[in-house]
């Protein structure tokens, strides 16, 4: 959802979001060190378990919205003021990606970082063969939270509006009053925010962290993006639910090492036969 945001209204594939996904899984570590939470210590309950979820996705939001800002205001801007091209956009973006990973793996080594377990991985049922655990509901829950509250937002508040304003003809937004540079900066906002919560859950799934743990991820979102449909917010979920099955059904049948293969062959078939998506509706075109 967040490179459908940034594409919908900047037409910018903005590669270095998978870094303001990295973000968002390390300061969710450490804001669980910061609550003095270690790697021996046991499971979390009841309302302790609530607000340790709180404040890790939330520590994950606010860093990751932060640095999506930063970047923004010191990268994209300047280049927008100046009317570059799209290719400097997009080559500024590959730059910024390669900066932050290297930035990290300085500071924090190139080794995975473990995370502590706070959610006991309980098997709830089994639905057709499929192991239902408590992480993957927290996972799947939080995503449709996300993309109703993105969604509703973009539908119905006079911010929404500005952003599918400036989506759909940025020029006359501007003459009818829309700050463009507002709009776009609340756009990287909201992108980073999701990117956030996203590297949050990430960690508390898998329980690593590392210095390019958002490059695999961050291919596999644009994917999705794509084959929903760029620049349709219900397409990037609906693309993102399609892509993890097909990503299943693939290793099932072809064997594990084949996995991450498939989001690759599914992005280069979407691009052949269907470069709209699925959905292909853009962003401006959203409605309640």
């Amino acid at each position: 959802m967040g490179y459908t945001l940034v594409y919908g209204v900047l037409r910018l594939i903005n590669f270095a979001h998978s870094e303001i996904f990295m973000i968002g899984v390390f300061a969710s570590l450490f804001s669980m060190h910061a609550m003095g939470i270690g790697p021996g210590d046991p499971t979390k309950t009841g309302l302790a378990l609530v607000l340790v979820l709180l404040v890790t996705i939330g520590a994950g939001m606010v860093a990751s919205g932060s640095a999506a800002v930063i970047m923004e205001r010191v990268a994209y801007r300047p280049l927008r003021r100046r009317n570059a091209p799209r290719l400097s956009a997009l080559i500024t973006a590959i730059g910024i990606s390669l900066f932050l990973q290297e930035l990290f793996a300085v500071r924090y080594g190139r080794n995975q970082l473990g995370f502590p377990r706070v959610l006991a991985k309980r098997q709830l049922a089994d639905v057709l063969g499929a192991n239902v655990r408590t992480d993957k509901v927290l996972v799947f829950g939080a995503a449709l939270v996300l993309m109703v509250g993105l969604d509703r937002f973009v539908a119905r508040s006079r911010l929404g509006r500005g952003i599918r304003a400036t989506a759909q003809d940025p020029e006359t937004a501007a003459l009818m009053g829309v700050n463009i540079d507002r709009v776009v900066l609340l756009t990287f906002l909201l992108g980073g925010l999701l990117a956030g919560a996203a590297g949050a859950l990430y960690g508390l799934f898998f329980e690593f962290a590392k210095y390019n743990i958002g490059f695999l991820p961050g291919i596999k979102a644009f994917t999705a993006a794509v084959l929903g449909g760029i620049g349709n917010i219900r397409g990037a979920l609906l693309g993102g639910l399609l892509l993890g099955l097909l990503e299943n059904w693939g290793a099932s049948v072809l064997g594990g090492e084949w996995k991450d293969v498939f989001a690759f062959a599914v992005l280069v078939l979407v691009l052949l036969f269907r470069p709209t998506g699925l959905l292909g509706e853009a962003l401006a075109r959203a409605r309640a």
